[in-house]
Order: C-alpha cells, then structure tokens, then sequence
C-alpha cells in the first residue's frame, strides 16, 4: 500500500523529531570531552572545534534547504491553483514542507553525533 503524501510528511516529522529528541543526551555525552579539551593547552580542543563546525554547517545547511523548499512551493503556486486545488503556500504545506527541510540536517548531525559518541563510551 502507497503512503499518502500527508502520511509520508507526517512520518518524515515524527522521524526528524525522533532525532531531535537525542539532542540533550548528546550534549551531555559530550561534556566529558570537552571539558578535557578545556583543560588543554589549546584554544579549542577536538571536540568543541567540531562541535562548532557541525553547528555551523548544520544551520547554514538547514536555511538554504528551508528557502529552496519555499521556492520550490512558489514554483508550483500556478500550477497547483489553475488544477483546481489549493496552492501549497496558502494551505500550509509549504510551511511544513519548509520546516522540515530546515530541520533535517540538524536531525542527521545529533544522530550521526549519537552514534559517533556512543561507540567511544
């Protein structure tokens, strides 16, 4: 049976939300090494270096994926309206299509980070 595209979107948000929710137990399997890095000579250790860095790439990643999915919508704005249904940008769906885009990245970051982390303890 094919999934609907209101149930696929709806399971693509409960997915990223699920990756989201590791978040606080990344940050405080991450704690240990960066209070190490803290106690070193260097300006910035190991781990708070790419911690930054994979912030940093996450949202820069997350806000162009969010305005391409919006322009996306607003490609199909005529399209949509002169087939009789409601365009995407009136009805809410390019919103939600926009969030999720935006938060995507920043799902895979903390679930690529878990399993990072929970391999080293």
């Amino acid at each position: 049976m094919r999934k609907t595209g209101k149930s696929r979107r709806a399971q693509e948000a409960a997915n990223i939300g699920a990756d989201l929710m590791l978040a606080p137990l990344v940050a405080m399997m991450r704690m240990p090494l960066m209070a190490m890095d803290a106690g070193s000579s260097q300006p910035w250790g190991t781990e708070t270096a790419r911690a930054v860095n994979e912030k940093t790439a996450a949202i820069a990643e997350g806000v162009f994926a969010a305005q391409m999915s919006v322009l996306q919508s607003a490609s199909r704005f005529w399209p949509e309206l002169l087939s009789g249904r409601t365009p995407s940008l009136f009805n809410g769906v390019a919103t939600e299509r926009s969030i999720n885009a935006g938060l995507k990245p920043a799902s895979r970051a903390v679930k690529a980070n878990f399993r990072r982390l929970s391999s080293k303890a």
